[in-house]
């Protein structure tokens, strides 16, 4: 995907506060979350056993993988709690015309 290429993913207000939506674009597995005020977009798989991070939770900034526990940052990727200690990729978002888009081919400023 070209780097300044933004793709529509969900309208704004879909979600609720710390919930996600999964997607996929050309074969990525992706994950949507809202926090109280803002969106993000991050890879789904933990990167310690390749577990979804969908069926975790969302606190303070940070997706928790429900297998082991280890926390990311969603606005950096980096893990924050053992046993994860590869980052996860964050992709830059913005929200325009009332859709939440993403550009998956750019990383979050």
């Amino acid at each position: 995907m070209p780097e300044n290429q933004f793709i529509a993913i969900a309208e704004d207000g879909e979600l609720q506060p710390n919930e996600m939506k999964a997607f996929e674009i050309d074969g990525r597995r992706l994950l949507l979350v809202f926090t109280d005020d803002e969106y993000f977009v991050v890879d789904e798989m933990c990167t310690h056993e390749d577990y979804s991070l969908a069926l975790g939770c969302i606190k303070d900034g940070q997706i928790k993988c429900s297998l082991h526990g280890s926390y990311f940052d969603l606005r950096t990727g980096e893990p924050n709690v053992d046993p994860a200690d590869e980052p996860i990729r964050s992709y830059a978002v913005k929200v325009a015309d009332g859709k939440v888009m993403v550009n998956a081919g750019q990383r979050r400023a």
